[in-house]
């Protein structure tokens, strides 16, 4: 995806649609436990959600808490990334990744561009918006922001690790490993290959209310990309920027790959314009 980064089989991943056009991927793994301030549970939180607008995105809140991103070199799939604590105020995230309903209001009340992205047959709804860039999921938030005065925005790197493992220190919020039954990934040879995106929410949601944090589609995410965690690396949440950052990271795996892309940790960058219908989005929104 991005032409900085090198392909090595052992801890990086081509995403097979950018591969057709010669970029590169890294996959970098991110392991981390989670904690909570005192007198909040994650099973509390998860039932804290509210919504904006009519036909806005369900927000769940999210509490503030620190934890380790960065894995340990025992974790399978693992990629190159120091650990590293990050502590994180309290925030909202959409409890599902955008529809292409909700995508579709955005057009009708005249923004995100009036693009219309293929559904690649697979029908509109509540299936995830797909064929989505980074600056699409940006003008979905800029629109998002105009129609309800409040700043919405694309997800942190630390946002959404800490919101997708929910308190877990395993690869996956279910676990060491997943299933077809509670994740939409290709599990192919020996399990379920959907080959397509699946309704948000047909999945059971993580302890912090979120659904299908794994797999589905990859969900663009406000950092820039680095191949690595450094000193400038931030400790509190915020996302990594630079000046001309042409690519950005992606969170989640997708319906076409396989389960080490669905960790927790893991990660790839692409390039700021790229879309394709392993590609969507959430939203976040800071509430402290």
């Amino acid at each position: 995806m991005l032409p900085m980064q090198t392909s090595c089989h052992t801890v990086l991943t081509l995403r097979p649609a950018i591969n057709m056009v010669a970029a590169v991927v890294c996959i970098v793994g991110m392991l981390a436990s989670c904690s909570e301030p005192e007198g909040t549970t994650a099973s509390s939180a998860a039932k804290q959600t509210f919504t904006d607008c009519e036909g806005c995105p369900e927000m769940a809140r999210i509490p503030a808490g620190e934890f380790t991103m960065g894995s340990p070199t025992s974790e399978m799939y693992r990629g190159a990334e120091a650990q590293h604590q990050v502590t994180l105020p309290a925030f909202a995230l959409s409890k599902y990744e955008v529809t292409f309903d909700e995508w579709d209001a955005c057009v009708a009340d005249g923004g995100c561009g009036a693009y219309r992205p293929e559904d690649n047959g697979w029908g509109h709804g509540k299936n995830p918006v797909i064929n989505i860039s980074w600056t699409d999921a940006k003008a979905y938030a800029e629109w998002l922001s105009r129609k309800t005065g409040k700043p919405y925005r694309l997800p942190s790197e630390a946002e959404w690790e800490y919101a997708a493992r929910a308190g877990t220190t395993t690869s996956f919020s279910f676990g060491e490993t997943i299933t077809p039954d509670q994740v939409n990934f290709d599990a192919s040879p020996n399990g379920q290959n959907r080959q397509r995106t699946t309704p948000v929410g047909s999945f059971p949601a993580n302890a912090f209310g979120v659904h299908d944090m794994h797999g589905n589609v990859w969900e663009w995410i406000e950092d820039c990309w680095s191949d690595e965690y450094t000193a400038e690396t931030p400790a509190n949440g915020a996302p990594f920027t630079r000046e001309n950052c042409q690519g950005h990271v992606m969170r989640g795996g997708s319906w076409e790959d396989y389960q080490g892309e669905a960790r927790s940790a893991a990660r790839v960058g692409a390039f700021t314009d790229d879309a394709f219908p392993s590609d969507g989005f959430r939203v976040a929104l800071s509430t402290q």
